[in-house]
């Protein structure tokens, strides 16, 4: 992709990703109140999905592809598609399935899209309160809520100490129990740590200044490509770092003036972990 030509492909991802995002949405939205009518479970008996999770992926599948024939797609539910245009959709349909069931307000559509492997435009909608975040890679990050945009900026907290840090765990028990001594030993050293159920929204709110930051380990590419990039673009530090064998990978945005300290801090509680 020439950079002539990165900007007209760009709004049209974007344009299809939001339309897409929202149309997702509002069948989640709809769904929501026979949530628990049909519910299996995946890698274990925590890991749930539901038939809304099935329907919006579809649902998001069938309008890209209508639209862009030639893409691939990665999805949580089993969509799996290589294209040959060089864009990539990466889908999670409810990243929050568990807060979906429980009636707890933290879940979001997300669509991201890729091209040649870089992530070039990221969308979530935080279902519940219909908040739209959106990025394009070096043009910004913003938020849309009630026909408002407001653009997105990363906090600046003044040290480790005073910052305010959110985080969630796999379903894997074992890789449970090392998040588990990893929050034991970062706890003292910031002002402290929220958990709202979902990864895009946590990314979400740390590029929109309501948390300073986030990380978590064993995520999957649905659960942050699209929201990473609305971080990146709101001027966080996002790291994916890997090499902690099947718990990879483990996802930081943080913003600038603790990012590195708190880099090593969480490197050093993994390995001891």
């Amino acid at each position: 992709m020439t950079t002539r030509d990165a900007h007209p492909l760009a709004d049209e991802l974007l344009a299809l990703a939001l339309e897409t995002a929202g149309a997702a949405a509002e069948l989640v939205r709809a769904g929501r109140a026979g949530a628990a009518d049909q519910v299996d479970t995946k890698s274990n008996p925590v890991d749930v999905v539901t038939a809304v999770d099935r329907a919006c992926e579809e649902l998001v599948v069938s309008r890209l592809l209508g639209a862009r024939p030639d893409d691939g797609v990665l999805g949580e539910e089993g969509a799996s598609r290589t294209g040959t245009s060089g864009v990539r959709w990466v889908v999670d349909p409810i990243d929050g399935t568990v807060n979906f069931l429980y009636g707890l307000d933290s879940f979001a559509v997300c669509i991201a899209a890729e091209v040649d492997g870089t992530t070039e435009v990221g969308v979530v909608v935080d279902v519940p309160t219909g908040e739209v975040f959106a990025a394009v890679r070096g043009r910004g990050a913003w938020s849309t809520r009630d026909g408002v945009r407001t653009p997105l900026r990363a906090s600046a907290p003044p040290s480790v100490e005073q910052t305010l840090l959110a985080t969630g765990f796999a379903y894997d028990a074992g890789i449970r129990a090392r998040q588990g001594r990893v929050l034991a030993g970062l706890l003292p050293h910031v002002r402290d740590v929220r958990r709202f159920g979902s990864a895009a929204v946590e990314l979400c709110l740390a590029a929109a200044g309501r948390v300073d930051g986030y990380y978590q380990l064993d995520l999957k590419p649905w659960d942050w490509t699209a929201a990473a990039l609305v971080a990146a673009e709101a001027g966080l530090q996002v790291r994916v770092r890997t090499g902690y064998g099947p718990a990879d990978p483990l996802v930081q945005a943080f913003p600038p003036g603790v990012a590195e300290e708190l880099d090593a801090l969480l490197v050093e509680l993994h390995a001891a972990g």
